[in-house]
């Protein structure tokens, strides 16, 4: 089965404006996701909109290719580049372009779920442990899944309600899972998802995912324990640069 990673990155961002060039360590935040990519997959193709991360990209020795400015969505931009490039690869990956610390472990998680048949789409979840704030913080999706490890539904309300029980002992009571925006699509399945016209769930919770879930298809999720740190603000970038210093 052949794999290719493909990483949307915009310039355009409301809180971080052009976050893909920002630097980290000495390297762009862009090329740092680039390589724990490739650590895992052998074509890996960032898809942007922007010239300059365009020419970034090429001058680091990475694959790039230009796409419209006009997409609602990542998935939207790389079914735009699979189709530029006229991918042959069973499975397209989706990295964010601001995950510069995504462990290859992950990315080899979610491809693992397509040994499975039965799996159009595959994404990754993480136990939040005992951290009832984290639970109840709607950017932090939550997931429901059945006992063959498929999502039954994503929300930003705390999935399920522990009846009986104080919400500060919900933890205890049950293994929450948090979603982590990894996603890996049968290349085939990406065409046709990205044909479906939103639904009232996806538009109530903002969350693209259950556009899929609602029209049918069925998402496996792989668990990890690792924690992954997304970049979205300046902010984050300073703590980055703090992790990657401890790091060494």
């Amino acid at each position: 089965m052949k794999f290719i990673g493909i990483i949307p990155a915009r310039y355009a961002s409301t809180r971080f404006p052009g976050k893909p060039l920002a630097m980290l360590g000495g390297k762009l935040v862009i090329e740092r996701v680039c390589e724990q990519v490739s650590k895992v997959l052998d074509e890996v193709v960032v898809a942007t909109d922007d010239k300059r991360i365009f020419d970034a990209v090429n001058a680091f020795g990475s694959k790039a290719v230009m796409t419209s400015a006009n997409h609602k969505s990542g998935t939207d931009r790389i079914r735009e580049a699979a189709d530029i490039i006229n991918t042959d690869a069973d499975v397209v990956v989706n990295i964010q372009g601001d995950e510069p610390f995504i462990h290859p472990e992950q990315i080899e998680a979610v491809c693992r779920c397509f040994n499975d048949p039965s799996t159009q789409i595959a994404t990754l979840g993480k136990p939040f442990g005992d951290d009832i704030e984290a639970i109840e913080n709607p950017n932090s999706p939550k997931i429901a899944v059945d006992t063959k490890g498929f999502a039954m539904y994503f929300s930003r309300s705390v999935i399920p309600f522990v009846r009986g029980a104080e919400p500060k002992t919900w933890p205890n009571q049950f293994p929450f899972i948090k979603h982590i925006g990894l996603y890996a699509y049968r290349t085939q399945v990406l065409r046709e998802i990205t044909m479906l016209p939103q639904g009232q769930l996806e538009i109530a919770e903002s969350l693209e995912q259950l556009r899929w879930l609602e029209n049918g298809y069925r998402i496996q999720v792989a668990l990890t324990d690792m924690e992954t740190v997304g970049i979205d603000t300046p902010e984050d970038l300073a703590k980055a640069e703090k992790m990657l210093s401890e790091i060494g």
